[in-house]
């Protein structure tokens, strides 16, 4: 590896970012296609996966290259694709490109893939390099590599606390913690997700509309996931009002009367029965799998301190998105993790923290998760 691949390699990592949360399925990849006149390297290809998954990278940044991508290397964030799908194999394009080099980050876990697409191009006489931007390359793919390797999806928690720890001024308050600035990276995050999960008691208290409402990025609104153990939520709710504009799903348990759950369909949430926990709520290991067979990578979780504890507890939360105010709420406010300690997040014991940065009068502190 030299500096110009890893170089190169940071360009197709940002490129990659770019549809984040808009790519179904499939991961959001990036690629750039490189051409050497005389000593000089110099991009003449680029792309990134296309709203809906498709097309894949490798296949924008051949057409933007066009002829000048033979002879070239293709750097691209993951192992390009060796299967039929809906679309050819991104390795029979490059090949059929003519490259003669292809600079990878990481492989491809997807069984279809896994190595597979890395021979093929070497079987062709193309010369592959895998490592340049690893690190990163994980950080970025980590809902799609939790969703093929663990089947289900990388769960981030967000929250925002007052200085003391605290969601609310009181049990049923809506309260506003952070600021505005907070607020629109808020809506960021969720529209670099591919669903947003609340519990049941943040729909009926704050009649939230979960969409992204930053200017330009609307249609990025993730899909809504309310989990809800006797579908409780009223039909007269933002979310149920909503939901044939934009996607809704409800998980309750399997001992829902079909009746209630009918009542929902026919508003055009889709309702999900799942068995029930040790504590009578939906079972999270079970929807956290159906929500990665539905193809969810990156699920934000984003209102309800029961839900938030609940995940914890089981062990199933990946990072953190800790939003902290300057301002106190007062003792009588309601805790973040419901009787937990946010110490369990802050602690080190199970998360390293990660990155921080302002927002305004606020702080964001991101934690991952250990191992």
């Amino acid at each position: 590896m030299t500096i110009l691949d890893t170089a190169f390699m940071e360009v197709a990592l940002r490129l990659g970012r770019r549809n984040r949360g808009a790519t179904a399925e499939n991961p959001s990849v990036g690629c750039v296609i490189t051409s050497t006149q005389g000593e000089h390297a110099h991009i003449v290809g680029r792309g990134w996966t296309a709203p809906g998954g498709r097309p894949h990278a490798e296949t924008m940044a051949l057409a933007n290259a066009g002829d000048a991508a033979r002879g070239g290397t293709a750097y691209v964030t993951l192992e390009p694709c060796f299967h039929h799908g809906k679309t050819p194999p991104c390795c029979s394009a490059l090949i059929d490109a003519g490259v003669t080099r292809v600079v990878a980050a990481i492989a491809d876990p997807d069984p279809r893939v896994s190595g597979q697409g890395f021979d093929a191009l070497r079987t062709a006489g193309i010369a592959v390099d895998v490592g340049a931007g690893a690190g990163q390359a994980r950080r970025d793919l980590l809902g799609f590599l939790s969703r093929i390797e663990h089947g289900r999806p990388c769960v981030t928690l967000k929250l925002a606390v007052s200085s003391d720890g605290k969601i609310a001024e009181g049990e049923g308050k809506s309260t506003v913690i952070t600021g505005p600035q907070a607020h629109a990276h808020s809506h960021l995050l969720r529209a670099r997700s591919d669903a947003i999960l609340v519990g049941k008691n943040t729909v009926i208290i704050d009649d939230p509309v979960l969409t992204c409402r930053l200017e330009g990025l609307e249609a990025r609104s993730p899909i809504r996931v309310v989990v809800d153990t006797q579908l409780e939520i009223p039909a007269t709710c933002t979310l149920v009002t909503t939901a044939r504009t934009v996607p809704t799903c409800v998980y309750c348990t399997n001992t829902v009367p079909a009746d209630r759950i009918q009542a929902l369909k026919a508003a055009g949430v889709e309702v999900v029965a799942v068995d029930a926990g040790a504590d009578g709520r939906p079972d999270l290991v079970q929807m956290l799998q159906c929500l990665g067979d539905a193809g969810i990578n990156d699920l934000m979780v984003e209102g309800g301190a029961q839900l938030a504890e609940a995940l914890l507890n089981a062990d199933l939360v990946d990072r953190v998105a800790l939003f902290r105010s300057p301002n106190p709420v007062g003792a009588n406010g309601v805790d973040a993790l419901n009787g937990l300690s946010l110490d369990l997040i802050t602690g080190g014991s199970r998360f390293s923290h990660a990155a921080n940065r302002t927002c305004g009068e606020d702080m964001l502190d991101w934690f991952t998760r250990k191992g």
